[in-house]
């Protein structure tokens, strides 16, 4: 379909997709539309920046639109708070001229808004699984009149360990519903999942590996204790605009984010230990250019959805191909062009194959010019290592008292010079 004219959406919901500036559908908008407007059960396979939200959203709000307002009506259960926040966003600008209400449920913040929210009355509820049994257990949110459950980013959900949250959410709810399931991976958890809940579903399904095509890939190989200095070689030579940093443990991210500081970029962190305050606050300053540079691990960033990121580097490497499709996907976005780098040691050349074989073909090699590769791993950090076990001096240094041998074993070791690391 070339429009969404071809949609036949009412003249209120028509009205909010030419406000957000929406011209022709994505392919996941054009095979889902039409079969949620039929009322249909979907699996959708799809990541994020396909457009998947919109896909859901729009029928959603048609739907809605005709009916009693005040109740909840539809329910969309995403894995994270920034995803949901995202979806609500989506949801208020679409829908802005249907004047139906949308509110987001999540753990992390204050409960008692969310309940004078509930109270007032609500069409549509953006919920992450924990908060959304807690109002359930509560009996502040009714889903009794319950017509349309969306599960959004599923694997993610059962990454996250949400499948056993979604199951007795599921015993709250109708079981006469329109139930739409949305993956970026078919796990065969998931697989179960969709067997279960979804009735004679149509599925629709877009090459996962479409988001890639306008991403220009090179792999770096270098030595792990060198990633950080080819890291900000490549930031010091690169023309960026807004870049998006990957690594694997939230203490990776958060020491990155402030080595980046440093050196003096604006950077910030995202992962598990922030407040929900920091964590949204890391977000609005990326998207709106504060933060010139996000650091992250793969749960902390599900669901950012920025537009303009010009540059994903993979700090680590990702543990399956799939995961580096998502990353990467979140740059070369409408039709813009963007670079996706990866730093890689020798030990992660079999995941190397594995993503050149998902992609259909080979990753090019870069070397940065200049770049001393050959620097030798230092020694362990002399500042944070602790001192090596000395047993031949421990027996007659125990005589002087436990205290003072302890003490003196250390200071000699620091003081002294170090044959081993």
């Amino acid at each position: 379909m070339k429009d969404f004219k071809g949609f036949n959406f009412r003249a209120d919901v028509a009205a909010g997709i030419e406000a957000a500036g929406y011209t022709s559908p994505t392919p996941i908008q054009a095979e889902a539309i039409p079969a949620v407007m039929d009322g249909r059960d979907v699996m959708g396979l799809a990541q994020t920046g396909t457009g998947k939200t919109a896909a859901f959203a729009l029928p959603i709000l048609n739907r809605l639109a005709e009916g009693k307002r005040g109740q909840v009506r539809a329910l969309i259960v995403a894995p994270t708070r920034e995803l949901a926040e995202q979806i609500h966003e989506s949801i208020e600008t679409l829908g802005k001229k249907t004047g139906l209400r949308s509110i987001t449920v999540y753990g992390g913040v204050n409960i008692n808004p969310q309940i004078n929210k509930l109270k007032r009355g609500t069409d549509i509820v953006v919920a992450c699984p924990g908060r959304l049994l807690d109002h359930i257990g509560q009996g502040t949110i009714n889903l009794s009149r319950l017509e349309v459950l969306v599960l959004d980013e599923a694997d993610h959900m059962f990454d996250m360990g949400f499948l056993p949250d979604i199951r007795r959410v599921l015993k709250s709810i109708p079981s006469t519903r329109q139930t739409l399931l949305f993956s970026a991976t078919m796990p065969s958890e998931i697989k179960k999942l969709a067997h279960d809940v979804l009735s004679n579903p149509e599925t629709v399904q877009v090459d996962n590996t479409a988001a890639a095509t306008t991403v220009s890939h090179a792999i770096y190989p270098v030595a792990q204790h060198l990633k950080t200095k080819l890291l900000m070689e490549l930031l010091q030579h690169t023309d960026t605009e807004s870049v998006l940093i990957f690594t694997r443990t939230k203490h990776r991210a958060k020491r990155l984010g402030e080595q980046l500081e440093k050196k003096g970029y604006t950077a910030a962190s995202l992962q598990g230990n922030l407040s929900q305050n920091r964590r949204q606050a890391a977000l609005n300053g990326f998207r709106d250019g504060t933060y010139q540079i996000l650091v992250a691990t793969d749960i902390a960033a599900r669901g950012i959805d920025v537009s303009q990121v010009s540059h994903v580097i993979n700090y680590d490497i990702p543990d399956t191909p799939e995961a580096y499709v998502h990353r990467i996907g979140r740059t070369g976005r409408a039709a813009r062009t963007g670079d996706a780098f990866t730093l890689v040691s020798s030990e992660d050349n079999s995941m190397v194959r594995t993503i050149e074989r998902k992609l259909g073909k080979p990753l090019e090699r870069k070397k940065v010019e200049g770049f001393e590769y050959d620097t030798k791993a230092p020694h362990k950090d002399k500042e944070f290592a602790r001192p090596p076990r000395q047993h031949n001096q421990r027996r007659p240094q125990k005589q002087t008292g436990k205290k003072s041998a302890a003490h003196g074993s250390s200071g000699a070791h620091f003081r002294g010079t170090k044959r081993s690391g």
